[in-house]
């Protein structure tokens, strides 16, 4: 499958993960301060050039109703973008509650409360990235 990108766009910070090459595993990259989408879109896709992706995943807010909030449509205009700019094919996924998950993980590891302050975007990236690799494992693995 290859390595895959994620970004947790938000409106102060973005966090990046990025897949293992055999796209099983999810890890933290990096924290970029937004700057405008042109610009995020330029970095986002330079970052992925760099590092030889296959995809990028972004991640998209919903609402109860399966609709993007405010902030999905958000992400749904930076993958505009990315593809204007790259060939690398982007897709979009459901980033519920991955900000949470993330503090939570941290707080379950026994972080202290001074690293538990700290942004957690690059950890929710991976936490949106490992959902979609897993997702796509069980879909291979059920079609098997």
């Amino acid at each position: 499958m290859g390595k895959m990108l994620c970004v947790d766009p938000g409106d102060t910070r973005i966090g990046i993960a990025i897949s293992d090459l055999s796209a099983t595993l999810a890890r933290p990259l990096s924290i970029i301060p937004h700057k405008s989408r042109n610009e995020d879109a330029e970095r986002i896709a330079k970052i992925a050039e760099d590092n030889d992706v296959e995809m990028i995943i972004i991640g998209q807010s919903l609402d109860e109703n399966g609709e993007p909030t405010a902030q999905g449509r958000k992400s749904t205009r930076l993958m505009g973008v990315i593809t204007s700019i790259s060939n690398i094919p982007v897709l979009l996924w459901d980033e519920y509650r991955s900000t949470q998950l993330a503090m939570e993980q941290r707080s379950i590891m026994g972080k202290s409360r001074n690293k538990r302050e700290k942004p957690v975007d690059d950890e929710a990236a991976a936490m949106i990235l490992q959902d979609f690799l897993d997702h796509e494992r069980d879909l291979a693995g059920s079609e098997n």
